[in-house]
Formats: structure tokens, sequence, C-alpha cells
């Protein structure tokens, strides 16, 4: 498959060929669907809790005598229908995450891979070299290599300089190859692979460890 390969100023380009996977009509889409659910999930941190009437301190007499007075009979002022009582059936503490198996997240994987490939949404760089380490000149770089929305860099690892001059660039992020997800292929407008990080990622997919 043909990937466009800038160098490493993003002034000239060429188009060379990568074993990337191939994939025909739907196979490996309920699998991407899967894997993107899950990782949503196991980032949840499902810590969210409220007290129940048993947790809000107070109310251990009851406000009033159980007849005579011509109001509604009460046992504690924590009851979930009185200010400042506890919260009937709401959350607590849980675990959202889902487990996944290895070949479906190899599948998914190869297939987010594929898609982004055939859209012409990944582009390669020979290597992230912004000399000298200035938001300025990495703005300069990327406007070469993808003009418009959210960019994903992705190297096999980053140089201090790299992450110096594009950190406060809202529109870009960071990740690892050995770390790259089917999510992380999914929701950027581009994706900015250097060579060394593709190697690293065409590895993956042919070892299938995803």
């Amino acid at each position: 498959m043909k990937l466009t390969v800038f160098n490493s100023d993003g002034t000239s380009s060429r188009e060379q060929d990568f074993s990337l996977p191939e994939f025909e009509g739907s196979k490996g889409l309920q699998a991407l669907k899967e894997v993107i659910v899950a990782i949503n999930a196991n980032n949840r941190q499902g810590t969210r809790s409220t007290k129940t009437r048993g947790d809000v301190s107070g109310g251990g007499k009851k406000p009033w005598r159980q007849k005579g007075t011509g109001r509604a009979r009460h046992g504690s002022t924590r009851s979930p229908i009185w200010v400042g009582g506890g919260v009937a059936h709401g959350p607590k503490p849980q675990d959202f995450s889902k487990k996944i198996n290895s070949k479906v997240k190899a599948l998914a994987f190869s297939r987010a891979l594929f898609d982004r490939a055939v859209a012409g949404e990944i582009a390669v760089i020979e290597e992230f070299s912004v000399a000298p380490a200035k938001t300025k000149v990495a703005v300069e770089v990327l406007g070469r290599i993808a003009p418009t929305g959210k960019v994903l860099l992705v190297d096999a690892p980053f140089a201090d300089t790299t992450v110096l001059a594009a950190r406060n660039i809202e529109r870009v992020s960071f990740q690892e190859a050995a770390k790259l997800n089917p999510l992380d292929l999914a929701q950027y407008a581009k994706i900015v692979v250097s060579s060394k990080a593709l190697e690293a990622i065409i590895a993956r997919v042919n070892g299938g460890n995803n």
C-alpha cells in the first residue's frame, strides 16, 4: 500500500509502498467497534458515588410522634424525601472495564490502520527533527503536512526537542508507536508517523502483538 513520505521539514514528498494489512468488505469492522467501546469503557474511572440514607449523618431520632400531630408519618429526617436526606438508587463506584481477547484487538488495529491509510489520512515523515526546538518551526512543518484538523504525532520514541516544540500546539497530540491503539487511529483528522514508528507498527501488525 502506498503512503506519502515527507522529508523532515515537510517541504518535499514522495510515494512509497509499505506492507500494511489489506481488507475486503466489512471484515474487522465489528472488531474495531468492540475494541473502541472497550477502550472508552476502560478509561472510565467509575468513582462517582452518592450517599444512601445509611451514609448520611443524623436522623437517629423520630422527628415527631407517630399519631396525633396532623402531619405525615416519618421515622427519620435522613429519608430520601427529606432535604438533606440520602439518595435513593444513586450511583455507586463501579467497574466498567471490558475484556477483549488479543486476536480481536489485533484485527481491530489492522482494520483501523487500513481504513486510515486508504483514506489518505496517514502521512509518513522521515523523522521528527525540529531545529531549533521552537513552536513556530513545528507549526510551519505541520502546516505543510496537515494544514487543518486535529493531528496525532507518532514516534518511537519521541525526542525531547520534538515534544518541546509541538506540545503547545492545541490541535496536536502525541503517542508512542508501541502504545498506539484503534481509538487513536480513529479520532484524529491526520496521523503523522515517523519512518521509525511505522516500522514498529508494521512489526506489531505482522507479529500480532496489538
